[in-house]
C-alpha cells in the first residue's frame, strides 16, 4: 500500500502562485508514475499533470501548460505542483495519484492510477 498526503492548498488571488506537495509513504517506490488531478464542483475529476519515474518526462493538460510545473524529489518521496498565473477556473480540489504499473509511461487516464490522496482545496479569487 502507498499512502499519499497532499498539502499546500489554500486561497489565492488570481494571477498569484501556489505550490502543492504530495508526500508518499508506505510501500513507496521511485518507480511510480505520479500524477495530479483536480475536481471542481459538479465536474468530473480531470487530469492536470504527470511525471515519469526519474522526472525527466512530463505531461500537462492544455489548460495548465505554461503555467503549472510538476516535479519530484525521489529522495524525499515527494511530488510537487508549482502553479503560477492562477485563474478562477483553476479552483478545485487537487489530488495526487500514483500509477504502480511497471511501465514508465505517462497516462492521463485516472482509472490507471491506483493510489490517491485525500485532496487539497485550491480556491482562486478574482
Amino acid at each position: 500500500q502507498v499512502q499519499l498526503v497532499e498539502s499546500g492548498g489554500g486561497l489565492v488571488q488570481a494571477g498569484g502562485p501556489l505550490r502543492l506537495s504530495c508526500a508518499a509513504s508506505g510501500r513507496t517506490s521511485t518507480r511510480n508514475v505520479m500524477g495530479w488531478f483536480r475536481q471542481a464542483p459538479g465536474k468530473e475529476r480531470e487530469f492536470v499533470a504527470a511525471i515519469s519515474w526519474g522526472g525527466g518526462t512530463t505531461d500537462y493538460a492544455d489548460s495548465v501548460k505554461g503555467r503549472f510545473t510538476i516535479s519530484r524529489d525521489n529522495a524525499k518521496n515527494t511530488v510537487y505542483l508549482q502553479m503560477n498565473s492562477l485563474k478562477p477556473e483553476d479552483t478545485a480540489v487537487y489530488y495526487c495519484a500514483a500509477d504502480s504499473r511497471p511501465f514508465n509511461i505517462l497516462t492521463r487516464h485516472r482509472g490507471l492510477y491506483d493510489y490517491w490522496g485525500q485532496g487539497t482545496q485550491v480556491t482562486v479569487s478574482s
